[in-house]
């Protein structure tokens, strides 16, 4: 079964990003971390491996601790979201999509990579990692409280909270190469008709509007959304959601977060794809929905922070991992945006020089974005860990007319 045939897309950017793919291992490789591409790479990799391990030990104890299983949920459920919505990207061919979404993007290589080198182990762990610093924030906020529409208040916020720190990475990956998308573009010196997704724009600066709005928010706002309804909200009320009855919701939760994504994509879908795509207003829909999410997920924090919920307990228990992996992404982001930062504003038309560092010939992300995001994810993180160091008062029981019932989200 070929997977990197010559003249093709994989082809094509596994040589712009670096490495060759005709050979590659269908299991996994391993590779000596001081050898890829540019040191950028086994950092980022470093960072997101212990993200993951340390927010499946905080699902654990939150299990042990205090019964309940919405993290592990949430970090399980994040896996089954990924087994499911990656392969396709990679091999479109084999699950017969190859006309209705083609060959999206390839990852650099890694240290540790699967699937003929498509799938880094870092990938892997990166959407259990973060969904579990959206939710475990906006959890400590107060947003998961079981009052009535709660879950669905909280899902908002979670897709802007998670929008932002994805999107730190996300505007960041294509300049210092840790993945390229499959966009026609004269920096990666193909023949013509070898590269283009029309799934693939329009692009937002070097990134999909498509990754911004799907990626980076429905999919985890879905995902947790169902985790607080299926999982969260029965604990609550007093149910034990273990063993089977756990393994269903995770399943179901997972399924559903990927399902949501085609979904939601036809308000944009509507104007075409291909050549006959009117590319003005997808991108106008896309920044409308993106931000919109900004827009709702603000307003639904100041709500929040005006209500001054006595109950800490939350917040204190979210705490033990907020307190070091999001400062740990946050701080290596900025060090590796700084450090692009000389062949971003040296860029011309958007495309890094032939002596940018650490790499050339690489296409920018927006900037002005990342900084509005990087403010929105310390603030939420700053209050986050400012009311679990409050003094805990316990909560006044909520009225019935707030009170969530198990019908409603």
């Amino acid at each position: 079964m070929a997977v990197c045939d010559p003249d093709t897309p994989a082809y094509v950017i596994a040589r712009y990003l670096g490495f060759v793919c005709e050979d590659a291992n269908p299991v996994v490789t391993l590779r000596n971390p001081f050898e890829l591409e540019n040191w950028t790479l086994p950092i980022l990799e470093l960072v997101i491996v212990i993200g993951a391990i340390l927010a499946l030990v905080h699902a654990i104890r939150r299990l042990r601790r205090d019964g309940d299983p919405t993290n592990l949920a949430l970090w399980i459920g994040s896996l089954v979201y990924l087994f499911i919505i990656e392969p396709p990207l990679y091999f479109p061919e084999w699950f017969g999509m190859q006309d209705a979404m083609g060959f999206m993007f390839a990852h650099n290589v890694f240290t540790v990579d699967l699937m003929y080198d498509r799938l880094p182990l870092y990938i892997v762990c990166f959407y259990p990692a973060m969904s579990q610093v959206a939710y475990e924030i906006v959890r400590a906020l107060g947003f998961f409280d079981g009052r009535k529409w709660s879950a669905l208040r909280g899902a908002v916020v979670v897709g802007l909270v998670y929008q932002t720190f994805y999107e730190i990475f996300d505007q960041l990956g294509p300049q210092l190469k840790w993945w390229a998308w499959n966009v026609d573009e004269p920096f990666y010196a193909a023949r013509p008709g070898v590269l283009g997704n029309p799934s693939a724009v329009p692009l937002f600066e070097s990134v999909p509007w498509s990754s911004a709005w799907l990626f980076a928010t429905v999919s985890f706002a879905v995902l947790t959304f169902m985790c607080v309804v299926l999982v969260k909200n029965p604990t609550t009320r007093g149910r034990s959601i273990r063993g089977w009855s756990l393994t269903w919701r995770i399943v179901v939760a997972g399924v559903v977060a990927v399902v949501s994504m085609p979904l939601l994509s036809i308000t944009t879908a509507v104007f075409g794809r291909g050549d006959g795509a009117n590319l003005t207003a997808q991108t106008i829909v896309f920044a409308i929905q993106v931000f919109g999410v900004w827009v709702a997920g603000l307003a639904l924090l100041a709500w929040q922070v005006r209500r001054k919920d006595p109950s800490t307990a939350q917040a204190r228990e979210a705490a033990p991992f907020l307190r070091f992996f999001p400062w740990l992404f946050l701080g290596v982001h900025a060090v590796l945006w700084i450090v692009a930062l000389p062949s971003y504003f040296g860029a011309v038309d958007g495309v890094t020089g032939v002596d940018a560092s650490p790499e050339s010939g690489s296409p920018t992300g927006s900037l002005p974005y990342v900084i509005g995001c990087y403010v929105v994810a310390v603030g939420v993180l700053v209050l986050a860990l400012r009311r679990g160091r409050r003094t805990h008062v316990e909560p006044a029981a909520p009225d019935s007319a707030e009170a969530e019932t198990p019908s409603v989200v």
